[in-house]
């Protein structure tokens, strides 16, 4: 019994310790386009921003809006 407690406490642990990049394409594209709607890009910055998030770069932030 106690053995099987502690392979369990084990398995949570490590499952816990998954590191946070994993994730599916799926769930890191719906991440990029939020990005990209909170910043309210549009065309080719839209479409750069996206490229450079899904392939993990990290993107400049864009210049700041002229009044």
């Amino acid at each position: 019994m106690l053995r099987t407690l502690t392979l369990v406490a084990a398995l949570a642990i490590l499952l816990s310790a998954a590191p946070a990049s994993a994730i599916t394409a799926k769930q890191k594209m719906e991440t990029c386009k939020f990005g990209a709607d909170d910043q309210k890009l549009k065309g080719a910055k839209r479409k750069t921003f996206i490229a450079r998030c899904m392939a993990e770069e990290k993107s400049p932030p864009p210049p700041p809006a002229k009044p």
